[in-house]
């Protein structure tokens, strides 16, 4: 049986919001369309048109999947773009209706007739999918499809979900089982046993840098969240919250850089209602970010990308955890469980509800924190399977296909229920345990199957059919 090699930079991955799913990956799949483009020569392009089907045409324009992939046609790199020129350089496009495809050669192109929304399409693989066609100035075509199969992943049609991506690892995992066993094996943690999985894709200086990277753009996230105010693009005008929290918890105090903000937080205390509402706040600052087009790490996904960040700032700010190997430590471990829940389910709400994002993000954060405290390999399992055992059945259903109401909130739910998932896990002994985290990934997954489709990212169910656009949140 071939396995799934999934690296934690796979699962943690740099990007633009507001979707992982509707954004990155349709982005990434731009990208690799250029690439093929490329062997007969780009003087020869002479037009270039997407096709959006299934999900990413019913929330595509709330997800903004046009602009990703107008952007990748450019050639642009979403782990490097200022992502404060996105909007300049969209409206230029549309204004010329000319694109410099893959920055390289200028063509014509009108976003309005070039991105075709095909909302009564499905294709059968996967909801999310996106075909390009590009035509040469001879008359000859090629066209390729790509599915965004969830959390920035891109499967192209005809190609299996771990091409590109093959390597013999030391510690083979499919399930939490696996993982289990090399643990009690070797005697290694779960975040040592994932680093020296890591150590076969590059060395291990070079992984530990890579994480700090990770949560470096983590980091800038929640505090660059925390200092913006104002309503929220898309035209469903939620009010940033974070802000406002921010300020009204730290009172008078001043600060001029994320750590004297550290500081003027611990001084606050830890007192429950405290710790409670900042946790909250890492969680906003991070999604309001996501929503405003802004820099995130998909954590999983990038709906979820705010639960993860928040357990860990948690972490540092509360529990004296502000030190590189905790950090790394951290997030190692909360990758490996979002890889086995991309194995044995999805990370994809437009398969599988918001349960495949939250609900993973949280099983994500719980395990992570639980081993960053103390816990054993079955005792961070345990808490896993606490928080997605509490978000089974967690429709999607966005407003105006934006990733806003009730995504951002729901990211503070998801935290918070970590943090009680790693407590518990912490108080109690897993051989007691009678559901199992393999068991609550099948479960998730059969859940997926039975629920109904418009439940699943396409903003036909739900809150999406009864909060009509222009009102605010409450």
């Amino acid at each position: 049986m071939k396995r799934e090699a999934i690296s934690v930079f796979d699962i943690f991955k740099i990007g633009v919001g507001p979707s992982s799913s509707h954004t990155l990956g349709p982005w990434r799949a731009a990208l690799r369309f250029n690439e093929t483009v490329s062997a007969k020569g780009w003087e020869q392009v002479q037009q270039v048109k997407v096709l959006l089907y299934g999900s990413l045409a019913k929330t595509g324009k709330g997800h903004g999947t046009d602009i990703a992939v107008i952007l990748g046609l450019c050639g642009e790199d979403p782990v490097t773009f200022d992502v404060n020129a996105i909007t300049e350089k969209i409206q230029q496009i549309s204004t010329e209706k000319k694109m410099r495809y893959a920055g390289r050669v200028d063509i014509d192109f009108d976003p309005a007739i070039d991105v075709a929304f095909l909302m009564q399409e499905s294709l059968p693989f996967h909801p999310n999918a996106v075909t390009f066609l590009c035509t040469y100035k001879d008359g000859t075509q090629i066209a390729e499809t790509y599915y965004s199969i969830g959390g920035g992943f891109v499967v192209k049609e005809g190609e299996e979900n771990n091409a590109g991506n093959v390597v013999e690892l030391p510690f083979p995992i499919e399930k939490a089982d696996d993982l289990l066993h090399w643990c009690r094996k070797t005697g290694l943690s779960i975040s040592e046993v994932v680093m020296e999985n890591e150590i076969s894709w590059q060395q291990e200086t070079d992984v530990r840098k890579g994480v700090l990277r990770l949560w470096g753009v983590m980091r800038d996230c929640i505090y660059n969240g925390i200092h913006k105010k104002g309503l929220l693009p898309g035209g469903l005008n939620v009010t940033r919250r974070a802000s406002m929290l921010n300020k009204k918890l730290l009172g008078e105090k001043s600060y001029t850089n994320y750590d004297e903000w550290l500081s003027a937080v611990r001084s606050g205390g830890s007192g429950f209602q405290y710790t409670l509402d900042w946790v909250s706040c890492f969680a906003l600052s991070v999604n309001e970010e996501n929503a405003s087009f802004s820099r995130v790490v998909t954590a999983p996904t990038n709906g979820a990308a705010g639960v993860v960040p928040a357990v860990l700032q948690y972490f540092i700010t509360f529990c004296d955890g502000n030190h590189e190997e905790k950090i790394i430590q951290f997030l190692l471990t909360a990758s490996e469980i979002g890889s086995i829940f991309k194995k044995g389910a999805t990370l994809s709400a437009a398969m599988g509800g918001c349960q495949a994002e939250i609900g993973v993000s949280s099983a994500m954060a719980a395990a992570a924190l639980t081993e960053c405290m103390g816990g054993s390999a079955p005792q961070c399992l345990m808490a896993a399977e606490i928080a997605m055992e509490h978000h089974l059945g967690l429709t999607c259903d966005p407003i105006g296909g934006l990733v806003q109401v009730p995504c951002i909130e729901r990211n503070t739910m998801g935290a918070i229920k970590a943090i009680t998932a790693s407590q518990l896990a912490l108080l109690s002994n897993p051989d007691n345990a009678r559901v199992s985290l393999d068991t609550v990934v099948q479960t998730m997954w059969e859940t997926a199957l039975d629920m109904n489709h418009k439940y699943k990212e396409t903003s036909e169910g739900g809150l999406a059919m009864h909060i009509p656009l222009g009102l605010k949140e409450c």
